[in-house]
């Protein structure tokens, strides 16, 4: 019989805090959340490890060092509106709400989005409350609840994802993975002034979200 909180102990001690995650409200929410119900039942014993972990064949958690970065920088306050894009099976938008003061949890399939809200609703206790679930193209966004404090894309995107930065409110920051296969970059953009910065934050590879590909180049 697996000791769960004892995994997700070391998951803490052995994954995220020798990789510079040092936020204790991060931290304290990757303690609390148990990802092992967030995944297929079959892999509930590998829920732990340092990878990504399909729970689809179009969708994956990301490993949760990158996860927990890449919330980290997106330097979350109780009061933010955040865009969980990709959410999956609802597991970094657990973690979000957590951290902000509500989650719009999108995903672009029916079902997976059935399934985000249903494992989401078990964890009230936990601060799921706060989690609106939506349904539409990822690419889109989420333009009804917009502007957004911060916004999250869980996997790796082609290109920047020009119509979710419109959605940043002043102040704004989304993080996302920029770059597919062994080059991408863990990317903060922010919203000041009316003005879109960029600055990578460090190496990450992720699933690739079909969404955010390249459009096919015109051949002559």
């Amino acid at each position: 019989m697996i000791d769960f909180a004892k995994a997700r102990r070391a998951m803490v001690d052995s994954q995220l805090r020798p990789t510079d995650v040092t936020d204790r409200e991060v931290l304290a929410a990757m303690l609390e959340v148990p990802r092992e119900r967030f995944v297929p039942a079959e892999h509930a014993g590998v829920a732990y490890l340092d990878r990504d972990l399909p729970v689809d064949p179009k969708r994956a958690l990301l490993k949760p060092m990158v996860l927990a970065r890449m919330i980290q920088a997106a330097e979350l306050k109780t009061e933010d509106r955040v865009l969980d894009v990709a959410c999956g099976t609802g597991y970094s938008s657990a973690i979000l709400a957590r951290l902000s003061a509500s989650v719009t949890a999108l995903e672009d399939d029916a079902e997976r989005a059935r399934r985000c809200g249903d494992n989401l609703a078990q964890f009230t206790a936990l601060g799921t409350g706060n989690v609106t679930g939506v349904c539409g193209p990822l690419e889109a966004g989420w333009p009804a609840g917009a502007p957004y404090d911060a916004i999250l894309v869980n996997g790796a995107c082609e290109t920047e994802p020009q119509t979710l930065i419109r959605q940043l409110n002043e102040g704004g920051r989304l993080i996302a993975i920029i770059g597919t296969g062994p080059v991408g970059k863990a990317t903060l953009f922010r919203k000041d002034h009316g003005e879109i910065g960029s600055r990578p934050l460090f190496d990450a590879v992720a699933p690739a979200l079909p969404a955010f590909a390249k459009a096919p180049a015109f051949v002559f």
